[in-house]
């Protein structure tokens, strides 16, 4: 069986699309948006912040891409106390904790994002990434799946979930619905295409 997850991609890639912003009246309010593919979806962030924590924001962000996870964790945590109703900065802590093997910290912080964001698809897909980490299939299950209610175009979250029924709780059916619709917003993922055909294959000979 082919090995279906890529955790250091999955982190890097919820970094990257967390974190755009426009000036408004001297705040800045943040304007999440994934735009990796046509099928881009826009989240519009609750709380706005001063330009101090902006760029506060943006330097934690860098210094998680550099790999100073300490140093972002630390600026990220000093966003979050001065703006408690910015989940994106809860989010970015959290992908933070889980490259330091912080899961506890991790889930923490999503819940309080969630909390401050109930309809924030990236916060509930990073929750069930931590919940597929620590062994908590249903509840992963369950995260991405209101993931995908809340985004049905979040193909980072089609493709966990897919993983997830696939390597995690043996819903064979389940996979190969999710890596067929995540293939169809991603045609160009030759290792998609390949477990769709090992799949269907395997369908195939338990009678599916």
């Amino acid at each position: 069986m082919k090995l279906r997850f890529e955790p250091n991609l999955a982190l890097s890639l919820a970094i990257a699309f967390i974190v755009t912003g426009c000036s408004v009246s001297g705040t800045t309010r943040f304007v999440p948006t994934e735009t990796r593919n046509a099928n881009g979806f826009t989240i519009q962030e609750s709380e706005s912040v001063g330009f101090r924590l902006n760029s506060q924001f943006e330097e934690a962000n860098q210094a998680i891409s550099d790999g100073q996870l300490a140093r972002g964790i630390d600026l990220l945590t000093k966003v979050t106390e001065d703006s408690p109703g910015f989940a994106s900065a809860y989010i970015n802590l959290a992908i933070a904790y889980q490259q330091a093997e912080k899961l506890d910290e991790a889930e923490a912080a999503l819940r309080k994002a969630i909390d401050a964001n109930p309809r924030h698809p990236v916060a509930h897909n990073e929750l069930g990434i931590v919940y597929r980490r620590t062994g908590r299939f249903a509840e992963s299950r369950e995260s991405f799946e209101v993931a995908l209610e809340l985004q049905p175009t979040f193909h980072f979250a089609r493709k966990n979930l897919a993983v997830l029924c696939d390597l995690y709780v043996a819903d064979l059916p389940c996979a190969l619905k999710n890596y067929r619709i995540y293939f169809e917003t991603d045609p160009s993922s030759e290792s998609v295409a390949i477990w769709i055909a090992d799949l269907e294959g395997r369908i195939k000979r338990e009678g599916g």
